[in-house]
């Protein structure tokens, strides 16, 4: 008997890494209520320390700041983002729309700083998440004296926690979290009814907020002042959002849905939107009212029994510890569970640009490497953080509002362009009060804008030097060829196809027979060759690969033309010459002239604009596609 060797390590990680982790889009669809709770894990979950970060911030007026809160989710955000659904409605995003508006190098720039943004409000919830989950865990009386001071470990292990979920697979996230939704949303009603029922039986507290309140602040108009001024810290209330369109794909449509426009998703999504909106409004308002009225201020600080668990807090004191227990448990398993909502969101957007722009490496198109990648990150924000939730708190507000407000600008250009001069004005009203929100946060917090800022150019130098690395791919995803061109292809077939690079000027008698001349000469061809010039006309350089079309015509009535639009000039020759050989399984011939320049101006502008010195490119194109020498096209430079 012969026993066969186990595969080497390396290749049996790189299997179970890529080859067992591809992304798949594809996906039947659920129930929009129950994507609602996908993306609710993120959204809800926020009651675990929304509370808490809103009586810091305004103190006796979180109920009315929070109020200001509310309105703008409802008449700002939630129009907005029902406007992003019926505008992009795979997944992508705000995003998507801009990507739209600009083109070539500024374009795909543009993306790469709101995908910097994306990571930071992603990677945040999920460190932010866990970190309040930790805070929950180490504040229940029951684990308090075994578990202090240990917040930063117990972060990192929910973390890796979640990581391994994903690397295991993630295909039953719809359900776990429908059931997480459901329990956690039941608790906070009776922790909130509780609390309601606490203020009712005590007629004092209200007026004695009141009256604290108005001797504080004055009158209605200065509170609304004051509100208005602190709301850019209550921001992280309106999270979800960007999350729940980037959940779209999971959304079941009609069945007459079509990719290109898919109705029923996009109506299934506007549902989530809104019903996932006044939900969480309503427990935002009431939690606020109870939370201000029946907690001490003192224990809103930090190191307070309140600090980022004020709900929490009151289930404890007015519902007994084991129900309190029951709470904690709830919450702790709903905020470790919003970071599998923003993983979620990364896997999906991730895969969607960077592979196509052709600036991630070849397995970024897998699940478990960019889950790896994600922890990673995400073990880093915790320990520079010291897991501290309301340190995190300005880097995952400078996140949300900045995809906020490019989300208002989207909109607000698709309004313009759809000729809706009313919208376009409300819109645009929204995102000047998101941009204001913005900048306020960014003065006040700037450690946010300077995560942000280095989440932007880790993306933006990894994703060049991919792109730099994979430049000499064929980047050539299809090859349609008319019937000229096939006829141009056949007959030459017979004898040697030889193709002519020729970067196309006047295109008339002259052009082509000066192009022979130079040809027989560089060469030292007794006659005019029997050839096919190829012309080469790049599109938009700053795309990575896409399907490539050969028109063939005869001009001048003697001299065979291929014309090709590509985003690079080398490598579409070598695509062309060995698909050619491919059809024929005869090894084409292709010439070229010396380009006149310096090497190196010449080589960034062929990663920059898809030209430069073409000869040489084109044949290392070759070279690494074709490795038998004796199959490869002949390259001949003159």
């Amino acid at each position: 008997m012969t026993s066969t060797a186990p595969a080497p390590l390396s290749q049996r990680a790189r299997h179970w890494l890529v080859d067992e982790g591809e992304v798949n889009h594809a996906d039947q669809g659920q129930p929009w209520w129950k994507v609602m709770c996908l993306t609710g894990v993120d959204y809800f979950s926020t009651l675990g320390y929304q509370p808490g970060i809103a009586a810091l911030a305004a103190g006796l007026l979180s109920p009315v700041a929070t109020l200001v809160l509310v309105a703008l989710t409802l008449f700002g955000a939630l129009p907005v983002y029902r406007r992003v659904a019926e505008e992009s409605p795979h997944g992508e995003g705000s995003i998507a729309m801009l990507e739209r508006l600009l083109s070539f190098w500024k374009g795909k720039l543009f993306v790469l700083a709101l995908l910097g943004f994306a990571a930071t409000d992603f990677i945040i919830t999920m460190t932010l998440s866990a970190a309040d989950a930790s805070a929950h865990l180490i504040e229940n009386p029951n684990l308090n004296p075994l578990l202090t001071g240990h917040q930063v470990v117990i972060t990192l292990f929910l973390l890796a926690l979640l990581g391994a979920v994903f690397l295991r697979g993630f295909t039953e996230a719809i359900g776990l979290a429908v059931g997480l939704v459901g329990l956690y949303l039941v608790l906070n009603v009776v922790v909130i009814g509780v609390g309601m029922w606490q203020i009712a039986t005590h007629p004092h507290l209200v007026p004695d907020w009141s009256a604290a309140l108005t001797q504080q602040h004055g009158n209605p108009l200065a509170m609304l002042g004051v509100s208005l001024l602190v709301f850019p810290k209550l921001a992280l209330g309106m999270s979800g959002f960007e999350t729940g369109v980037a959940v779209m794909p999971h959304v079941s449509g009609d069945p007459d849905d079509t990719e290109s426009r898919p109705a029923g998703r996009i109506r299934g999504t506007q549902r989530l939107l809104t019903t996932a909106a006044v939900l969480m409004s309503v427990f935002l308002v009431t939690s606020a009212f109870v939370t201000t009225l029946l907690i001490p201020a003192a224990q809103f600080q930090p190191g307070g029994h309140a600090n980022g668990r004020a709900l929490a807090y009151l289930a404890h004191q007015y519902l007994g510890n084991a129900f309190g227990t029951t709470y904690d448990a709830s919450t702790i398993a709903i905020l470790w569970f919003a970071g599998a909502s923003a993983m979620a969101g990364m896997l999906n957007l991730i895969p969607r640009y960077l592979p196509r722009y052709g600036m991630s490496p070849e397995w970024a198109g897998a699940v478990r490497p960019l889950v790896l990648i994600l922890t990673g990150t995400a073990f880093l924000i915790t320990w520079i953080f010291r897991a501290s939730v309301d340190g995190q708190g300005g880097a995952y507000a400078t996140g949300v509002l900045v995809l906020f407000t490019s989300a208002g600008v989207a909109v607000t250009l698709a309004a313009r362009r759809a000729g809706q001069r009313k919208r376009m004005i409300a819109f645009a009203v929204i995102t000047l009060v998101f941009g204001y929100t913005t900048v306020s946060n960014v003065i006040e917090r700037p450690d946010g804008v300077k995560i942000g800022a280095c989440f932007v150019l880790a993306i933006v130098v990894v994703s060049m030097a991919s792109r730099v690395k994979r430049v000499f791919e064929l980047r050539a995803t299809e090859i349609d060829f008319d019937a000229t061109s096939q006829v141009f292809v056949r007959d030459c077939a017979r004898r040697t196809i030889r193709l002519v690079a020729n970067q196309a000027g006047a295109r008339d008698v002259d052009e082509y027979v000066e192009k022979l001349k130079r040809l027989r000469r560089d060469h030292d061809l007794p006659v005019d060759p029997d050839v096919i010039f190829v012309e080469v006309t790049v599109v938009d350089p700053s795309d990575f690969e896409g399907r490539l079309h050969v028109r063939g015509e005869v001009r001048c009535e003697r001299y065979r033309v291929m014309s090709v639009t590509a985003p690079s000039v080398p490598n579409a020759l070598a695509a062309l010459a060995l698909r050619i050989r491919d059809d024929t399984g005869a090894v084409p011939h292709i010439y070229f002239e010396w380009t006149e320049g310096n090497p190196v101006q010449q080589f960034l502008r062929f990663l920059l604009f898809g030209s430069g010195e073409v000869a040489p490119v084109t044949r290392e194109v070759l070279r690494r596609a074709e490795p038998d020498l004796a199959r490869r096209p002949r390259v001949h430079v003159g």
